[in-house]
């Protein structure tokens, strides 16, 4: 698991519709996605589907993924290419996030 204060949750879009959750480092500057188009994140996730309740991307992002979403099982690290969005997560939804496996 990550260290809170070396880290900071994200969630990510990329070109190809995929959304992810994971940690980038604390003091990662990603200002705009055509600068760099991939990233590197930590305890990553990746959301499969979610339901309309969510309010989507950044409802993943305030409040997390809810029962009926699907979400992958964690890995320690993952790059992702053609990212389009970083959006700090709050801790409500890494709690969500991470609660909330593939069932």
């Amino acid at each position: 698991m990550t260290q809170a204060g070396k880290t900071r949750p994200v969630v990510v879009t990329t070109e190809h519709k995929g959304v992810f959750f994971g940690f980038i480092p604390d003091k990662e500057v990603f200002l705009h996605p055509a600068d760099g188009k991939a990233l590197t994140l930590e305890d990553a996730q990746m959301c499969v589907y979610w339901s309309a309740d969510v309010q989507g991307i950044l409802g993943l992002a305030a409040t997390g993924p809810s029962r009926s979403s699907r979400v992958t099982r964690a890995v320690s690290s993952l790059t992702v290419t053609e990212v389009t969005a970083v959006i700090d997560a709050t801790g409500e939804a890494v709690k969500a996030w991470q609660d909330r496996p593939w069932s």
